[in-house]
């Protein structure tokens, strides 16, 4: 009895470690589909029985993709998802009956965000794109606060999308308490400045 005991309680053990994991997985691959391109990323898209039209591609600094037949989509700001879709009604209208495409990342570009000041380390951070990478982790990464860093007027600067700069004062100190609930995601090449107490 105990043996037959003893694996039916390690497929058990087995199965609720599986369950738990699948709500992981399964955001994995939204997050996939949803991850938005960038210049530099590489992809490749395949298409169903058409092999002459597979390609691995890299998005250009003006954030397009150049294809076989159809030529230019424009990938950058845009999801993996509506640019696969792009891709297959420009396929559709023209040259495939009802085409089946399927696009993947197969390599991010590098980001990076640049943490200088009063810090133990200060470097060039960087993170990969599924990952969301807050104020406090950049500066963890970069080796702490120095000994006479003034946390409560850490400097974010921030260049939009219309090439307006932004910048903004934290507190860490709040941020590190979790009096401020924001906790400051960081975006490709923000740049934080940790200036020195002022005696």
């Amino acid at each position: 009895m105990a043996r037959a005991w003893l694996p039916r309680q390690g497929l058990v053990a087995y199965l609720l470690v599986a369950l738990l994991l699948l709500p992981q997985l399964r955001a994995e691959v939204e997050v996939g589909k949803d991850y938005t391109l960038e210049p530099g990323d590489v992809v490749g898209i395949k298409v169903f029985q058409e092999p002459d039209l597979d390609r691995e591609l890299r998005v250009s600094q003006e954030g397009d993709l150049f294809l076989p037949l159809i030529g230019k989509i424009e990938a950058k700001g845009r999801t993996l998802a509506e640019v696969e879709q792009a891709v297959r009604e420009a396929y559709d209208r023209d040259f495939l009956v009802n085409p089946q495409i399927t696009l993947t990342v197969l390599k991010y570009q590098v980001r990076t965000v640049n943490v200088l000041g009063s810090v133990n380390s200060p470097q060039a951070v960087e993170y990969p794109p599924e990952q969301r990478l807050t104020l406090i982790d950049a500066i963890s990464r970069a080796g702490g606060f120095s000994r006479y860093a003034d946390r409560r007027r850490v400097r974010l600067t921030r260049t939009l999308a219309d090439g307006q700069i932004e910048n903004i004062v934290v507190n860490v100190d709040e941020l590190m308490s979790g009096v401020a609930k924001d906790p400051m995601i960081l975006r490709k090449d923000d740049v934080i400045f940790v200036p020195e107490i002022r005696l």
